[in-house]
């Protein structure tokens, strides 16, 4: 039997850039990048020792308490978070909300931010038992995690974005400079 070698394709799939040349000025001359960029671990760090509070009450009926007030303290970090981000979209794509960068991403916080604040509905109205209220947080908590992978994973794209940026220039140099400026200049970027 004949196997036929598959040729490498000699065409690279071209994905649509992240960001434009201007957004991406604005992107790095924001201080809603830093402000975002700090409030994401923080809000990460709370999701991780709430979620450890949340489990611990449903596996021993302990420190309900302390597990109501840590979804309350993530609820209001997501909030504070999702304010921010909004104004960071505005500033760098022009607005506030489902910009196509970032239009999945923002569908999915939606659904986080509804869960989230469902929680804070049953919290304060009594509508659900307080173990109830604990699983209403986990599906919460899970629907955030699947949006901060969105996140990374789009973050992850950015910064392979600008080094493809980088090798492509090295590759290419403006016809006035040598190739060793070029390189250097590309690297600095």
């Amino acid at each position: 039997m004949y196997l036929q070698k598959r040729k490498p394709s000699a065409k690279k799939t071209q994905r649509k850039p992240l960001y434009t040349a201007a957004q991406k000025v604005r992107r790095d001359s924001t201080r809603w990048t830093l402000v975002q960029g700090l409030l994401a671990p923080f809000q990460f760090l709370v999701f991780l020792v709430s979620l450890i509070l949340v489990l611990r009450y449903l596996a021993s009926g302990q420190g309900q308490a302390a597990a109501t007030v840590s979804i309350v303290v993530k609820t209001l970090t997501l909030y504070t978070i999702m304010v921010t981000g909004s104004i960071w979209e505005k500033v760098v794509f022009g607005q506030y909300l489902f910009a196509p960068a970032f239009f999945w991403e923002d569908v999915l916080s939606m659904l986080v931010l509804t869960l989230h604040t469902a929680y804070l509905c049953a919290l304060f109205t009594g509508a659900l038992t307080v173990n109830q209220q604990m699983y209403l947080a986990l599906a919460a908590y899970a629907s955030y995690a699947i949006n901060a992978t969105q996140f990374l994973l789009k973050l992850r794209a950015a910064r392979l974005q600008s080094a493809d940026q980088r090798v492509s220039r090295i590759a290419s140099p403006r016809a006035d400079q040598p190739l060793a400026i070029s390189a250097v200049r590309a690297l600095a970027e």
